[in-house]
């Protein structure tokens, strides 16, 4: 980005529940960072202001800037004053897909939380082409979906290859264990979904794909469905992983764009895993059944009332004392045999906070930082975590408080 622009980074959509949390996070951590905030409701932005000048008095010269996520121009113009556009916007498909276009055709780098497989596909289908001509970074799932998977893969392939010349044959996420409330913002992105790829069969195929991300004439592998039901294996019981049909997409096209990196017979796949014992496979049958049962009630208009009134609605979210008790503990084990010896090496991926509210705000603010502020010798283009800042945002997390080691 040769130009000179005005603000290093602007967050988009800082009055939601998630927005607003970023926005304590930029706070904390941007430092001398020229940055603004964003969104269609000039009086909420200006009640945001208001509670980051309580934290901080500096923010009295913070920027309020009114855009509508719907109204091209307007997008247009925001992106050309900044370096990064943050955004918390969603669900995305009904409210990302100007500011991407806008992003990408101005230059302009760009992140977000989304875990929408169809609206990242789309944004790969219309915009990866023009992002790479303006060199504008559009990096989708800065959040817990799916930057422990993404960026736990990259540093098992770097440790693998250390220690064994090569890459790993297979890997597999294990949820070890996780503890977060939900946000209405991520149910209704999910509601959303479930409803579009009732009436639209081209959808339901992206969804079922395991590799619908991956570039045009790319979209084949070893891989295939993800885990739904239970087995035991040497490890524990093992059961489904709900984010594993988008983090699973997002780890197969850094693979791809990567130049097939980790090997284009890579095989992958997350799960829950569970003890080998009476309380182990009651928790792994009771997760399983009730995830089964939150789909299967999300499906059916008849019964979507039911969910409605007892889910939390979009705005909301899992309270301070719940986001700061809350944790997350993943394993990613990658597996080779080279001349005959079987090598295993073992990534832990870790955070002490909720992980879909407390670190994932955490994870888009270093994120935007990253790309607002670091050099990083990837192009532009729809890329990955691992694809556009990799390693660079790996230390920037570690030094953030996130465990991603290999043992």
């Amino acid at each position: 980005m040769a130009e000179k622009r005005e603000f290093d980074f602007i967050l988009f959509g800082a009055t939601g529940f998630t927005g607003a949390l970023v926005a304590e996070e930029f706070l904390r951590r941007a430092g001398t960072v020229r940055w603004a905030i964003a969104g269609r409701d000039s009086a909420k932005l200006e009640a945001v202001k208001a509670r980051l000048i309580k934290l901080e008095p500096r923010t009295a010269s913070l920027e309020v800037l009114v855009a509508d996520s719907h109204d091209g121009p307007a997008l247009d113009a925001l992106a050309r004053r900044t370096r990064v556009v943050c955004t918390t916007v969603g669900p995305y498909s009904a409210h990302g897909h100007e500011l991407v276009r806008a992003c990408a055709e101005n230059g302009t780098h760009y992140c977000d939380l989304t875990g929408e497989t169809p609206f990242m596909r789309r944004t790969i289908d219309l915009h990866h082409r023009t992002a790479q001509k303006t060199g504008a970074r559009i990096v989708h799932a800065c959040g817990f979906d799916s930057i422990p998977s993404d960026l736990g893969c990259l540093v098992l392939d770097e440790t693998m290859r250390l220690r064994s010349g090569a890459p790993c044959d297979e890997a597999s996420l294990y949820v070890v264990s996780m503890r977060g409330g939900a946000s209405g913002g991520t149910l209704a992105s999910m509601l959303g979904i479930l409803d579009a790829a009732k009436h639209d069969r081209a959808l339901r195929q992206v969804l079922k794909d395991p590799y619908a991300l991956n570039p045009e004439g790319e979209r084949s592998g070893p891989d295939g469905p993800d885990t739904m039901g239970l087995s035991v294996e040497k490890e524990g019981f093992i059961g489904p992983f709900v984010m594993a049909g988008v983090n699973t997409r997002v780890v197969r096209r850094t693979n791809a764009l990567l130049g097939y990196r980790y090997g284009r017979d890579f095989r992958y796949r997350e799960v829950s895993r569970y003890r080998k014992s009476l309380k182990g496979a009651l928790t792994a049958g009771g997760t399983s059944l009730g995830l089964g049962l939150l789909i299967g009630t999300a499906a059916i208009p008849a019964l979507r009332g039911l969910l409605t009134r007892v889910l939390p609605k979009p705005g909301e979210g899992p309270s301070k004392e719940q986001r700061e008790s809350g944790q997350f503990r993943l394993a990613i084990v990658g597996t080779n045999c080279i001349d005959g010896v079987p090598r295993s090496v073992t990534v832990r991926v870790e955070g002490n906070r909720d992980p879909g509210y407390g670190f994932t705000a955490i994870m888009l603010a270093e994120s935007a930082l990253c790309l607002a502020c670091d050099k990083l010798d990837s192009e532009g283009g729809v890329l990955t975590p691992a694809v556009a800042m990799g390693m660079t945002l790996v230390k920037r997390l570690r030094a953030a408080g996130m465990v991603i080691t290999a043992d």
